[in-house]
């Protein structure tokens, strides 16, 4: 997307000045926008491989109406403590420290095919398998398996095409290119998972209920989870209240991981109501990785 809209930009910088000159400018069209690819799903989630494990498969799945080709690759990608994933290509110096944390699982997966085009409603299998072990492995490697959709030739307009419409106009198109991540873990060691949740507290958003209504004010639970194993954490979060009768939670995030290079990472979860004063709440951590459903952290306030 960064090179369509330079290019636009720049295009329009060239002609601009030209057509200046020659006449009074005329409204400018508005740009088009097209999204390529924005419908593929991709399943599983999140791969772990182990000495029991060696291989795997990921399917994704064309939902558009267009035929769609996609790149298939590993990209190293790490956690910052707010819970952002970085490329490790465009970190920044202050994330340096995160990237040099990081074993990268590269060189140790082989990924096939590497390149699909998949008509509307077509599938495709995507294989993993741990193809090298480095000498002396343990602990926790990992990459993201990263499918991104890879424009067609007819996307796009040259500077002949943009200005067709006129010395006094201007047209122009703007691509954005889409693409899923999941990690792609290799264990060599057994894994040793363990949490904790720290420095709860509630404060105040403005904040939408369901992305489209206008924000309101809401209570969130901002608290950090803490990675005490040295393997990632990977679970679900649950927020209940211990003084009401009902049992259904007020606030709760699933999938949420901790991966090794960062101690812990800060997370701020919206709470479906404000809680009353002296009431009493519960947050649990529950694991959805090794042992799924196993209570890895908890915390009464």
């Amino acid at each position: 997307m960064r090179l369509a809209q330079t290019t636009a930009l720049a295009l329009l910088i060239a002609f601009s000045g030209i057509s200046s000159r020659a006449q009074p400018a005329a409204p400018a069209p508005a740009p088009t926008a097209t999204t390529v690819g924005a419908n593929l799903n991709l399943t599983p989630k999140r791969i772990t491989l182990d000495k029991g494990r060696r291989s795997a498969t990921v399917y994704i799945y064309n939902q558009g109406t267009a035929p769609a080709t996609f790149d298939i690759a590993l990209v190293d990608r790490v956690m910052t403590t707010d819970g952002q994933i970085v490329s490790v290509a465009e970190a920044t110096p202050a994330q340096k420290p995160l990237t040099a944390a990081l074993r990268s699982a590269k060189d140790i997966l082989l990924i096939s095919p590497r390149r699909a085009t998949l008509a509307p409603g077509q599938g495709q299998t995507i294989r993993l398998r741990i193809a090298s072990v480095p000498q002396d492995a343990t602990g926790e490697y990992r990459s993201h398996l990263t499918v991104t959709t890879i424009p067609p030739p007819s996307v796009g307009l040259s500077a002949e095409q943009a200005a067709q419409g006129g010395p006094a106009s201007l047209s122009f198109q703007i691509t954005s290119v889409f693409g899923i991540s999941i990690p792609a873990i290799v264990r060599f060691s057994d894994a040793d998972v363990r949490a904790a949740i720290q420095n709860a507290h509630i404060e105040f958003a403005q904040i939408s209920p369901d992305g489209t209504s206008p924000p309101k004010r809401t209570a969130v639970m901002v608290f950090e989870l803490a990675r005490l194993g040295p393997s990632s954490l990977f679970g679900n979060v649950q927020i209940k209240s211990l003084s009401q009768r009902s049992g259904d939670p007020i606030g709760l995030a699933r999938g949420v991981g901790v991966y090794p290079e960062v101690p812990q990472r800060t997370l701020r979860l919206p709470l479906t109501r404000v809680p009353s004063s002296g009431e009493k709440l519960e947050i649990t951590f529950t694991d959805d990785d090794t042992s799924p459903g196993k209570l890895l952290a908890k915390l009464d306030l």
